[in-house]
């Protein structure tokens, strides 16, 4: 028995006209609990919650994926006839129908009506023109399920029906701006991570987690409204809370790049060395500078150039940072990456080699049965790590670049059988061309 099981029992039972949503809650609150410490066999974290995600972009995968990550069953809904480069579709199941049609619809609903989460990476109004507004999933559903909506601009104002990117969305929440080093005349987006995927999937995540939650407590599906430009302006609270003029803050309060941690510092940023490799430096804190700047005048005594530069006080006065960025950026070029890793190794330096993707690889990653010239080997670890019942590991041992991306329609049969389609009603629907099953099925989907 699962979570859903669970609450689905605990609502199906007949009240007494009386209290009978405390008396719900209260079988529901103890059947949870009997099971999670019945000894019996531990179970991924979200077992037995059943998604549906709407085949999209990269953020909206990345939603689906975390999930079946930790347990959870997606099923992705893909259109007929179409191929995927989609690589984040690990655990997930294909089903491709068409959208188009009304017994394709009926489908979906059929689904949706079993399921906990609906993923919806569309723009605005395209599931409501589809006929699968909220409305009529809620009603699909007995209103159990939840949808969460995830968008690059709010659903609603100016912006909400253009087409747009995460530069765009990170252009619009202002934090962009935020990312202009001291000598580039325009800011510098960093890749498509903060707003695709911090800002828009992990903040629709943690939304449907509330949602999942609270509705243990009420019985009621709900809409999670998520967009990239709301969701990364939140996750820069500190940023634009320390922007404010009366925050009186060291951090963000001056013109970009001439605070402390937007490279304004010299004591925090990054350094070239001498075999064309990188080094970034964080030492913060004067006890750390401390032993920083001890490490570095022992390696590079400080010449006659920089008779002015006292060690001991420039860390409070801006006017000697130049000075700093000086001596440092010469300084560290004078020996290789890896001769300064090892000068800082073992200190409260704050100083830290910047790895490659293959290098980061190498350092983290603990499983030995995979080359480390295989694109698999970089992997990463799910996260977080939860003790008792952490998500899928070992992940990378089973792919391969041919195996990473699930095709459209490689689950489609599994699928309908498992809705309890008929063989003969399973046939009409692929001879109407209503689904469509692929003969490529990838190995990531099976984790």
């Amino acid at each position: 028995m699962t979570i859903g099981d669970l609450t689905a029992v605990g609502q199906s039972i007949p009240q007494p006209e009386r209290h009978s949503v405390e008396f719900a809650l209260s079988l529901q609150y103890y059947l949870l609990h009997s099971f999670r410490y019945s000894g019996a066999r531990t179970m991924l974290p979200l077992h037995g919650i059943n998604v549906i995600e709407f085949a999209g972009l990269a953020p909206g995968p990345f939603v689906g994926m975390l999930l079946a990550d930790f347990g959870a069953q997606v099923i992705r809904i893909d259109r007929p006839g179409s191929r995927s480069e989609d690589v984040l579709a690990r655990s997930k199941r294909s089903l491709a129908v068409s959208l188009k049609s009304k017994e394709g619809i009926s489908l979906v609903l059929k689904l949706i009506a079993k399921a906990d989460v609906v993923i919806d990476p569309f723009r605005p109004g395209v599931l409501e023109r589809l006929g699968l507004s909220p409305e009529a999933i809620d009603k699909a559903s007995n209103g159990r399920t939840i949808l969460a909506r995830l968008t690059g601009f709010p659903r609603t104002g100016p912006w909400s029906d253009r087409a747009g990117h995460d530069i765009n969305y990170l252009a619009l929440s202002g934090v962009l701006s935020l990312f202009k080093p001291p000598e580039s005349p325009t800011p510098v987006p960093p890749i498509n991570l903060l707003a695709d995927f911090a800002g828009g999937s992990l903040i629709c995540v943690v939304g449907i987690l509330l949602a999942l939650l609270e509705r243990l407590k009420s019985g009621k599906g709900q809409v999670v409204e998520a967009d990239m430009v709301n969701g990364t302006r939140y996750l820069a609270s500190f940023a634009l809370l320390n922007s404010l003029p009366a925050s009186g803050s060291p951090y963000f309060s001056k013109p970009v790049g001439q605070n402390v941690l937007d490279g304004g510092s010299p004591f925090y940023t990054t350094y070239a060395c001498a075999d064309g490799k990188f080094i970034s430096v964080g030492a913060l804190e004067p006890q750390f500078f401390a032993i920083f700047a001890d490490i570095m005048v022992t390696s590079v005594p400080l010449s006659s150039d920089f008779k002015n530069l006292s060690m001991k006080t420039v860390q409070g006065d801006p006017r000697q940072w130049p000075l700093l960025k000086k001596y440092l950026s010469q300084a560290f070029l004078s020996k290789q990456r890896d001769e300064w890793t090892a000068l800082f190794e073992h200190t409260d330096s704050c100083v830290a080699p910047i790895l490659s993707l293959e290098e980061s690889t190498n350092l983290w990653t603990k499983t030995s049965s995979t080359s480390d010239s295989s694109p698999s080997s970089r992997m990463p670890v799910v996260a977080p790590r939860l003790t008792r019942t952490p998500g899928k590991e070992n992940l990378a041992v089973l792919y391969s670049s041919q195996s990473m991306v699930l095709q459209p329609g490689a689950h489609t049969s599994e699928i309908l059988n498992h809705m309890g389609y008929s063989s003969k009603e399973s046939e009409a629907l692929f001879k109407t061309g209503v689904v469509e099953q692929s003969n490529i099925v990838s190995r990531a989907s099976k984790l």
